[in-house]
């Protein structure tokens, strides 16, 4: 018996060192090297992905996490760094995401960190964000589709911040692909060599591993001075509900080392350094971070508006005087009224576009009132897209059911008294009387598409159509044309990109950038429904087409409003001057069913009682406008 328990207690104790043994393997799986040792800053490789939309960045970046080994076989998928359902669901990257990876080559170990853009125009701000935290970017471009117009506005916004640039030429396994023809593209735009021209498959793996090569030795390594007081740019923030406000920083100068007490020198608000990490595919806790280091920072805090993107982290003790220079500065394109069904949710409407504003600093909002639709928020976005995520990410991630309105950009009134005083016009309900107006002006843009020869005739009529003026016309190649366009902002809002894929079957491209404001002869249009004016419904029109788009405008409504036991005079109008006018009809009841015989004057008496009773309830009504109607506007110029 006792030699029995004497075994038990021996295989006790073997299983007991081998269950440690065990966790000790797996813990050290995770343990992240920074925490042993800092990687020498010529070691460190911080690059960007930039290009167009659909042109394979978020495929390539996967692929460079499996050759990196920065993620297991376990955790493969597509589109692994785009986080949201709405990126995967669409196949767009909305929010550029970073991860850290390590490689070895024969020249040595190299911590790679990736920060993953966006490529839809209406995104500019996210790709300005990434590449002020980058020493290089890659620039990929479809093999098959060939250098588009966002292509190029990123690439110039790479050279402006003085970005190593790498040209990789994607889809080279594609039937379609035309490699010759697109790399003398790229050679036509950044000067380049032919062998500087990396040809990969993001799809099949092909060329990754000569492209990561490529990456350490052509990007530079962060230049900054470990021992120099702390400077930590933010680049973005995440909200965490249980942890508080995430952001996410690159370390210029300095050292920052868990514990410590910062300052965010924006706020002049200091906190203590509770955890720091970098960023791999979960959040990797370390002790301490040095110059060049991309990483995340939580410290418990809790307000939004505490944490700005752009802002500089210091120390409190021995800290920089001077904050870094941010990146562009957000200028919001289009703006819309978002108002909450529920009058009493517009607190929760606020607390839930302070937490998306954390997300997404290009968002803009401040509060405002509609006599049709009570408190809301007048919010600024960067476009169309932009305004559809966030009323569709306000919803998923919030459960806020919210009423926009008809969106608008921003104008300059000039009045007759003080022609000197700027008055922004923001809303249809600010546009001054426009007997004391001396002149308006609307904020115009330059149109860079990128089509091919055939569509040349359709893109010049859609843009004559939207008021524009041609500017410049340069054939990139035999089929392909570069075309520039001078447009009002607001000819653009509603539905022009949709209208210039389908005319061009897709192949158009589309980019653009403000030239500023210039005189208008724009106008007020008011909807009013039984003669009462709804605010929400009011457009800003160029007069040449006021009266055209308040006929249509009533005629949808017409369409959207339901039918009601009244009568419902739906009418367009500039100032006292009605332009156009629907009637809905009334729901009629049948109350002269009963009436099975007997004398005509008996259904006379029923029909005459039914007139007096509707007569009063046109008076008293109140007319339900659905939310269809309120984006009515945008399907007009269709």
């Amino acid at each position: 018996m006792d030699n029995l328990l004497a075994l038990m207690g021996i295989y006790r104790e073997v299983n007991l060192c081998s269950a440690s043994i065990a966790c000790k393997h797996l813990s050290m799986e995770r343990l992240p090297c920074e925490n042993v040792h800092l990687r020498p800053m010529k070691d460190l490789r911080n690059f960007c992905i930039i290009a167009h939309i659909d042109h394979g960045k978020s495929t390539l970046a996967d692929r460079l996490l499996d050759v990196t080994s920065a993620v297991t076989v376990r955790e493969q998928k597509a589109q692994l760094l785009d986080s949201m359902d709405l990126e995967r669901e669409r196949g767009i990257t909305i929010k550029s995401h970073a991860i850290q990876m390590d490689y070895s080559n024969d020249k040595g170990t190299y911590r790679i960190n990736l920060i993953d853009t966006p490529g839809h125009v209406d995104f500019s701000y996210e790709v300005s964000r990434s590449i002020s935290a980058c020493e290089g970017a890659l620039l990929v471009v479809d093999a098959a589709q060939g250098i588009q117009a966002q292509t190029i506005s990123n690439l110039y916004l790479a050279i402006e911040h003085d970005l190593e640039i790498i040209p990789v030429m994607n889809k080279v396994d594609l039937p379609s692909a035309n490699p010759e023809e697109v790399a003398d593209q790229i050679i036509d735009l950044l000067g380049c060599k032919r062998e500087d021209i990396l040809s990969v498959s993001a799809k099949t793996g092909e060329g990754v591993q000569a492209l990561l090569d490529n990456i350490v030795d052509k990007v530079p390594a962060p230049k900054g001075d470990p021992d120099a007081p702390l400077q930590a740019l933010i680049f973005d923030s995440v909200y965490n509900s249980y942890r508080g406000i995430e952001g996410v920083f690159r370390i210029i100068n300095g050292t920052l080392k868990k514990g410590q007490k910062v300052k965010f020198m924006a706020t002049e608000k200091t906190y203590f350094a509770d955890e720091i990490g970098v960023l791999r595919l979960e959040k990797d806790p370390v002790d301490v971070m040095s110059a060049g280091d991309v990483g995340y920072i939580i410290s418990g805090i809790k307000e939004a508006k505490e944490v700005k993107v752009g802002d500089t982290i210091t120390t409190v003790e021995g800290g920089a005087t001077e904050a870094i220079s941010g990146f562009e500065e957000v200028k919001p394109m289009v703006f819309a009224g978002i108002y909450p069904v529920v009058t009493e949710e517009f607190e929760e409407l606020r607390a839930s576009l302070e937490k998306l504003q954390l997300n997404d600093a290009s968002l803009t909002f401040e509060a405002e009132t509609s006599a049709a639709l009570g408190f809301g928020f007048r919010c600024g976005f960067l476009g169309m897209l932009h305004m559809e995520i966030i009323q569709e990410r306000l919803e998923r991630e919030f459960g806020m059911s919210c009423i926009t309105t008809v969106p608008n950009v921003s104008y300059h009134a000039y009045s007759k008294k003080n022609p000197d005083t700027l008055v922004l016009v923001n809303n249809p309900t600010d546009y001054p009387d426009p007997s004391a107006l001396d002149h308006l002006e609307e904020p115009f843009i330059k149109a860079q598409i990128i089509t091919k020869n055939d569509y040349v005739g359709a893109v010049m009529k859609l843009c004559i159509d939207k008021r524009g003026t041609i500017t410049g016309q340069n054939y990139l190649t035999q089929d392909r044309v570069e075309l520039s366009f001078e447009l009002p902002l607001a000819e653009i809002v509603f539905g022009f990109y949709d209208r210039l894929k389908t005319i061009s079957r897709g192949y158009a491209s589309f980019d653009y950038h403000p030239v500023g404001y210039r005189p208008s002869n724009l106008v007020k249009v008011d909807v009013l429904l039984n003669g009462d004016p709804i605010d929400a419904l009011s457009a800003l029109i160029h007069k040449s087409r006021s009266h055209d788009i308040g006929k249509r405008l009533c005629i949808k409504l017409k369409e959207l409003i339901p039918r009601m036991q009244f009568v419902i005079a739906i009418q367009a109008a500039i100032g006292a001057k009605i332009i156009a006018r629907e009637t809905l009809s009334a729901l009629r009841k049948d109350v002269t069913a009963k009436c099975y015989g007997g004398d005509i004057s008996r259904k006379r008496k029923l029909l005459e009682k039914q007139k007096k009773g509707k007569k009063r309830m046109r008076q008293l009504g109140n007319v339900e406008v659905p939310q269809q109607a309120f984006l009515a506007v945008l399907k007009l110029n269709d």
